[in-house]
């Protein structure tokens, strides 16, 4: 299984990028009262129903195909960074302040310090094979077995095991945490490792040690984003461009700071950066035959200096991305700003 994570924190009018009709939204049939996310939207899945939810600063948005709902507007104020659904059907919104939500479809059930996590502000969730819910946050990471919660410390050089215990105390965890460092993404590998990205160093935990991700003597630090493919290459993307390790060697295939990455049904590898020489940031798309090269050269899809984040594909084929301002769809070449 692909895993696909979440990652990178940084108006139009409608545009469209014309080769005839969009087939899958059609913006008459979205309700009048039906308002979509018009902050920073950070993360976008697709549930096993066939709905989209996006993280957003506004909320969470629930979009049915016709309406955009927030669904945490009158329980959260907070901003929202990451959505998981995990393997129950249950649904995690990862918060900037407020700790977790759980959501079963009916009610929440808010996760904080208290509960035992390492800190407050969570940056990425993810499920691993074993059906543990990892918490990336502030400091360190969170792992909920089902059961109860433990935390591992984040510092510049090496992510370790809190000794000290607090997982659900009736106070925050004695813990000294980093707030400036941050758990950006994680993803699990096919031989079961995990791979956790952070502001500091990159790791790689094989269920008992953390080691540091090093090419030689270049060590990968601020990477926002990880992926595996459908080959079992890990790809990363952060400050020192997009990578690309195939279990040997690692490749450099792009030297401007990377956002996200995702990789398609087809095989493509969708990223969000920098373009070379400018500010300007460009949603970019790499084909098998840009792959297959040794400098390749993507297709661009939108550029302008909005940021873009939380790249996902849909299951009629279309592609979702967030944005400073809401978020886009991109199908048969044509985009769709819902703001």
């Amino acid at each position: 299984m692909i895993q696909k994570t979440i990652c990178v924190l940084f108006s139009l009018c409608l545009l469209y990028t014309c080769k005839g009709q969009n087939k899958d939204i059609n913006l008459s049939t979205i309700q009048k009262d039906s308002t979509p996310p018009k902050a920073i939207s950070r993360n976008i899945i697709q549930d096993s129903k066939g709905n989209i939810w996006i993280a957003a600063f506004d909320g969470v948005f629930k979009y049915d195909g016709k309406t955009f709902t927030n669904v945490i507007g009158s329980v959260s104020k907070a901003r929202f960074f990451s959505v998981l659904e995990d393997s129950k059907g249950t649904l995690w919104f990862g918060s900037i302040g407020s700790g977790v939500y759980q959501y079963d479809g009916k009610s929440f059930k808010n996760w904080t310090t208290k509960d035992g996590l390492i800190s407050m502000e969570i940056t990425s969730i993810f499920e691993d094979k074993d059906g543990h819910i990892w918490i990336g946050a502030a400091g360190g990471v969170s792992r909920y077995n089902g059961k109860t919660i433990q935390n591992y410390i984040l510092s510049n050089d090496s992510l370790s095991l809190d000794i000290s215990g607090g997982a659900f105390n009736d106070s925050p965890p004695t813990l000294r945490v980093n707030s400036v460092l941050e758990v950006n993404s994680i993803i699990e590998d096919k031989s079961g490792k995990l791979w956790f990205a952070t502001r500091g160093n990159t790791f790689v935990f094989d269920g008992q040690t953390f080691e540091v991700v090093r090419d030689n003597d270049f060590t990968f630090k601020n990477v926002r984003c990880l992926i595996e493919d459908t080959k079992g290459n890990i790809w990363l993307g952060g400050n020192d461009g997009l990578w690309k390790f195939d279990g040997n060697k690692y490749t450099q295939l792009n030297h401007m700071f990377v956002g996200h990455i995702y990789e398609d049904s087809n095989n493509f590898i969708w990223t969000s950066s920098q373009k070379e020489g400018s500010s300007t940031w460009v949603l970019s798309r790499y084909d098998k035959t840009h792959l297959s090269g040794i400098s390749p050269k993507p297709v661009e899809i939108k550029s302008d200096d909005n940021m873009y984040f939380g790249i996902m594909e849909a299951k009629n084929g279309s592609i979702w991305f967030g944005s400073l301002n809401g978020v886009y769809q991109y199908l048969d070449g044509n985009i769709i700003d819902f703001n």
